[in-house]
């Protein structure tokens, strides 16, 4: 039996990101609400940032330049790449902070409001026109989910320190 893709089209996979994120950014509201433990904040913040990081660089490696090409706004795609900037500055404070600095939660509940508001536009416009232009977004699904994977955290990438000691430790016996 021929197993059905996780997802329709890039489109499906990208907006399943942004699902995800809003979660995580309702349940980070939920903790602040609670008074939660700082460390609990901590978590759903990085978790964020990470999905974050890892969603725009997606979209700017594969799936933005294929729908720049295919639908020439220019302007459009220079002003949602312009606001995957502003996020990326935003992320780079939020890690720099402690859950329990001053400004922290309205970093995030800012980070938040950026979010919904690119993701409005992102599905209102960059969205629907893909979804009339001359693209293959189910095509597209394989290499967005191999990119996805290969920036997740915990992949270990090659070292070269092992290399440089195998390579010396055959010097050694030779």
């Amino acid at each position: 039996m021929k197993q059905q893709p996780a997802y329709e089209d890039a489109i499906d996979l990208l907006d399943a990101d942004h699902k995800l994120v809003k979660k995580l950014f309702i349940d980070f509201g939920a903790l602040v609400e609670d008074d939660a433990p700082p460390q609990f904040k901590q978590l759903v913040a990085a978790k964020i940032c990470r999905e974050l990081t890892i969603h725009a660089q997606v979209e700017e490696e594969i799936f933005y330049p294929a729908v720049r090409e295919a639908i020439g706004d220019e302007a459009l795609m220079d002003e949602a790449e312009a606001e995957h900037a502003q996020a990326k500055e935003l992320i780079a404070k939020i890690e720099g902070m402690e859950a329990d600095d001053e400004g922290f939660d309205d970093a995030v509940k800012s980070l938040g409001e950026m979010i919904d508001e690119h993701v409005h536009e992102e599905r209102e416009q960059i969205f629907l026109k893909a979804k009339y232009a001359d693209l293959d977004l189910r095509g597209m699904v394989p290499d967005l989910v191999a990119r996805k994977k290969a920036l997740q955290p915990g992949k270990p990438a090659p070292s070269r320190a092992k290399k440089t000691t195998r390579a010396s430790a055959k010097k050694e016996h030779a």
